[in-house]
């Protein structure tokens, strides 16, 4: 397979497009922050999955992290400045809703290749994906509660369609993140294997695909998402509106308090 030129995709800040023949890959390009989400990567995620659809050149989505992450969650400077500006946060749920539902209205396979830690919203973009691949050094997770905010963002929609709700009671209610191994033995992913058996796993996987009927593996993963886009439209809001609301609490003020001087969040003292 060729590689595409890159003058034939659009150009990003954050975000890296390369197609290799029939499969376009996303990646994530802030390696140097661990492909931490600021308010420029969310407003290209928000637009490249619909792209990713548009694109006549491609038949499957590959979707990466740059570097030694998959992406980090939250980058502390957003955070900060979110947290001192709470009404920002409102053009981030704006642009969280459309990431969340150009991904569910992707009719093309949409493969995670998890090559590192995925936290947060970084955790909810990788479980979106149809199939996830991760080295076996990744673990995942959504950690919102440990700053004081509600997983709103998607973590609360998804993680009970993968491994049920009692399961992702406990890991959202604690923000506990798990090991690659784990993630797959209790379903949260589809594959863990070893760092350097990673691309020929996705590559071997996205083979597969294209060596099947184009039509009928979209139109059935279209099938398969009408049931989670349904449940998507009845509680993104409500969780959207709860981490707003969470996002404007003492507690995650603590938190962020917490992270500039390097310590761990009092809650107790904050809830007492």
């Amino acid at each position: 397979m060729t590689v595409a030129d890159i003058s034939t995709l659009p150009a990003y800040e954050t975000l890296k497009l390369i197609r290799d023949g029939c499969v376009l890959t996303i990646t994530m390009n802030r390696p140097e922050l661990l492909n931490a989400v600021n308010l420029k990567l969310h407003q290209e995620l928000a637009e490249v999955f619909t792209f990713a659809a548009a694109d006549e050149e491609s038949d499957i989505v590959v979707l990466t992290g740059a570097g030694r992450a998959f992406s980090a969650g939250g980058d502390l400077e957003h955070i900060l400045n979110n947290a001192n500006n709470p009404d920002l946060f409102d053009e981030e749920v704006r642009l969280a809703k459309r990431i969340v539902f150009s991904i569910l209205d992707l009719d093309k396979p949409l493969v995670c290749r998890l090559n590192g830690h995925a936290v947060g919203l970084g955790a909810t973009l990788a479980l979106f994906c149809d199939v996830i691949f991760a080295a076996d050094s990744a673990k995942i997770g959504d950690p919102h509660v440990s700053v004081g905010l509600v997983a709103g963002d998607g973590g609360a929609i998804i993680w009970p369609q993968l491994i049920g709700l009692c399961r992702a009671k406990e890991f959202l209610m604690t923000g506990e993140l798990l090991s690659a191994q784990k993630a797959a033995e209790i379903g949260l992913i589809n594959h863990c294997v070893p760092a350097e058996e990673l691309d020929r796993a996705v590559e071997a996987f996205c083979d597969k695909l294209m060596a099947g009927s184009r039509n009928a593996i979209r139109w059935t993963k279209v099938l398969l998402n009408q049931e989670l886009k349904r449940v998507t439209h009845s509680l993104l809001d409500a969780g959207l509106a709860y981490e707003t609301v969470s996002m404007r609490q003492d507690d995650h003020r603590e938190a962020v308090k917490a992270m500039q001087e390097k310590r761990k969040p009092d809650f107790r003292r904050m809830n007492s």
